[in-house]
């Protein structure tokens, strides 16, 4: 055995897992390489982007700079664990509908920044919103939509005028 690699335990989707990995492995290559989560996009590597974010113990993380070492006993969330019994959540429903998804390669991010956000603070305001997705970069919507869509998925219905 390496003596550089480590077992982990952790939950992805609610699903407990166990790897060897090596402690300087991103989270975003172990979604992507070694448990075939590919809904994760990997984008800059660095951190600016926000297209890797994922949720760990409910906080929204950049995947491709979080350490895979620090997952020992976390849970992690992500696009895929959005679904449940074939049906995509609300929150992805919102995003559709408010026409929010365009290239769709920013989208996997900002819905779980959104999720994170909600979870944390089911009717939040739009300055609120901003400040959460803040950390993901689009390069089609402009965010309005995308601020739209996280108030309807709030229940606040968002400004069509925005």
């Amino acid at each position: 055995m390496d003596r550089f690699l480590q077992k982990i335990h952790f939950s992805v989707n609610g699903q407990d897992t166990e790897l060897m990995i090596h402690p300087e492995e991103s989270l975003l290559d172990v979604l992507r390489d070694r448990l075939g989560l590919k809904g994760t996009k990997h984008g800059c590597g660095a951190g600016e982007c926000g297209a890797c974010t994922v949720l760990v113990d409910g906080l929204a993380v950049d995947s491709c700079i979080y350490p895979a070492g620090r997952l020992e006993g976390a849970r992690v969330e992500t696009i895929e664990g959005q679904e449940k019994e074939g049906r995509i959540s609300s929150l992805q429903e919102a995003f559709i509908r408010e026409g929010a998804v365009q290239c769709g390669f920013c989208t996997p991010g900002m819905i779980m920044s959104a999720k994170g956000l909600l979870d944390e603070s089911p009717a939040p305001t739009r300055e609120e919103i901003r400040r959460a997705i803040s950390g993901n970069l689009c390069r089609c919507t402009g965010y309005k939509k995308i601020i739209r869509a996280v108030e309807t998925a709030a229940g606040k219905g968002g400004d069509p005028r925005d």
